[in-house]
């Protein structure tokens, strides 16, 4: 598990320069003890009930690296919807499936087991879904991000 995280962190040991170098603090932790961390929220989560976002390293919201964990129940569905920013997933527990395109369709999800990596592209739509277990992902990426739904009417945070 440790190269698994340690490769998704390895985004903040690349600056551009040795100026846009972030200082990190000291971090380690094991999947249970983040587990049991509770959702702090914040920019790039998809408002879907089922998902906890819990923001461990930087602020999604403002320039710079961030690293979240997404805690998502079993049985979620998260319909179609994109982020600004580059990101890059990497499944920590549980069975994530996951497709790109601007509907969800559950034909087109792909499988991602324990330790699978896949990509968000900047403004590239994208579905999720959970099945019978919960799952945790852990996101990194460069902000500002946001999410938007291709269908306003898919999201859970809209006023109705």
């Amino acid at each position: 598990m440790k190269q698994y995280l340690a490769a998704a962190f390895l985004m903040f040991a690349l600056p551009a320069s040795a100026a846009d170098a972030p200082t990190l603090p000291n971090f380690a932790q094991t999947l249970d003890e983040l587990s049991a961390v509770g959702a702090t929220g914040g920019a790039g989560g998809s408002g879907n009930a089922k998902v906890q976002v819990v923001t461990i390293l930087g602020d999604p919201s403002k320039a710079g690296p961030y690293s979240q964990l997404l805690k998502v129940g079993a049985g979620a569905k998260i319909p179609a919807h994109h982020h600004a920013g580059d990101r890059v997933g990497t499944v920590l527990s549980g069975t994530w499936h996951y497709g790109f395109g601007s509907k969800f369709a559950e034909g087109n999800l792909k499988t991602l087991p324990v330790g699978s990596v896949y990509t968000e592209p900047s403004n590239a739509p994208h579905f999720a879904m959970t099945t019978d277990g919960p799952v945790i992902v852990l996101i990194t990426g460069f902000g500002p991000t946001d999410t938007v739904y291709e269908n306003p009417a898919d999201d859970p945070t809209a006023a109705k």
